[in-house]
């Protein structure tokens, strides 16, 4: 008999996750403000952070995918995701259930070197300081968690990631792309299904405690090796790309919100930003979706909304 898993949140990683558990049967309800989410799914309007409004939610739940953010910005953060995962830990508690989070890489003190489980996570300021005080508070909390960590994401629905739209509309125009930092650094791009499946495995092994695993991630690659690729797979010419280096970045970001915000992670592009998942893939099973493939399905997704 199927059984209920809850998803907040049908962003990218939310609504992959609804559709993974769908197509294998499993009765999917997902939770957003606006009711929104996938066809097949008992949608629910809501918001996660009301203590109130959340009550009841999550009764009957196998586990909870807690995907829900809030907009690019470091003031945003402090003030909306304490708070909402405060309160969903406290129901799925109080429902005897777990909660499995996406996680990114941001807390993450040492990026010289590839970043595995067991690396540090101390990032005090900025939005590596808020990811590392909620690793923290969901350590602390009695409610089973998971943290799944991903790098910056790459596939269908990832539409504001470095890789997602932007560089998808400028290489199928054959305009000239501007990316941030070098287009020429290392730089690792989980696939969003493959995110999807080690959230839904880590949650089909039970949650026990608090642990951060690595989603399954392929070896790093540039974004130039990324846009050549959309170019071939759609048949037009290499695009001409150009770097945006982080002081350009600061000094627009005077006027730009969204530029002062991106000029605080350029880092990740400036130098090999690598995540390792070799142990979590290996403890999994999993394996992550070969480059060519993630390449592919990518741009025809994209293909076939436009």
């Amino acid at each position: 008999m199927s059984q209920t898993y809850t998803v907040i949140g049908a962003g990218p990683v939310g609504r992959t996750i609804a559709e993974q558990l769908l197509a294998r049967g499993e009765k999917v309800r997902v939770l957003t403000r606006s009711g929104s989410g996938p066809q097949g799914a008992e949608r629910v309007a809501v918001d996660a952070g009301d203590p109130g409004a959340l009550r009841g939610r999550l009764d009957g739940s196998a586990a909870v995918f807690h995907c829900a953010h809030a907009p690019y910005d470091v003031r945003a953060w402090e003030r909306e995701l304490p708070r909402t995962e405060a309160a969903v830990l406290e129901e799925a508690g109080r429902a005897a259930t777990g909660v499995v989070f996406p996680e990114s890489l941001y807390s993450y003190s040492r990026t010289d070197k590839a970043m595995m489980e067991t690396s540090e996570r101390s990032v005090s300021t900025g939005k590596g300081g808020v990811r590392a005080r909620l690793l923290l508070a969901r350590a602390a909390h009695p409610t089973p968690t998971a943290s799944v960590v991903a790098s910056d994401f790459v596939g269908p629905y990832a539409l504001a990631s470095h890789v997602g739209e932007r560089m998808l509309s400028a290489v199928l125009a054959e305009r000239t792309l501007r990316v941030v930092g070098s287009p020429d650094q290392a730089h690792s791009f989980t696939y969003v299904p493959d995110l999807a499946a080690t959230m839904i495995t880590v949650a089909d092994r039970g949650l026990g405690g608090d642990r951060v695993w690595h989603a399954a991630t392929g070896a790093p690659v540039t974004q130039r090796e990324v846009a050549r690729g959309y170019a071939r797979l759609a048949g037009v010419r290499e695009p001409r790309i150009g770097g945006l280096p982080t002081s350009l970045l600061r000094v627009v970001g005077v006027g730009i919100p969204m530029m002062r915000e991106l000029a605080e992670v350029a880092y990740q592009f400036e130098r090999p930003f690598v995540l390792d998942s070799t142990a979590s893939q290996a403890e999994l099973g999993l394996a992550s979706t070969p480059f060519d493939q993630v390449l592919a399905e990518t741009v025809g997704w994209w293909c076939s909304r436009t």
